[in-house]
């Protein structure tokens, strides 16, 4: 098979370097924190806020569910885990300000 045969969705989940395993009381990202246009933090479906270091934390340990891990140079960063569906993505997440 090659990459043009490739389900758009499962070439994008290759894209991260991990994918957790997410707890039975994981958290959802609700909201974006961002400084001019960049993303900072994370606002989570339990009203706390977080920086962008703390959610990849809480990701790799299971507490925030719909999220896998990609690095651009050496900083690590949440992606949606493609599904087909748009609205869920983060890029469609309202900006929030921070607490």
């Amino acid at each position: 098979m090659d990459n043009n045969e490739i389900p758009d969705s499962a070439l994008a989940k290759n894209a991260l370097d991990s994918i957790p395993q997410t707890k039975s009381d994981a958290k959802d990202i609700v909201g974006l924190v961002k400084e001019s246009g960049r993303i900072t933090g994370y606002q989570l479906s339990d009203g706390s806020t977080v920086s962008k270091e703390e959610g990849v934390a809480l990701a790799k340990d299971g507490e925030i569910r719909g999220v896998g891990i990609a690095h651009r140079k050496d900083t690590e960063y949440l992606k949606s885990i493609p599904d087909e569906t748009e609205n869920n993505n983060l890029s469609s997440l309202p900006s929030v300000t921070p607490e």
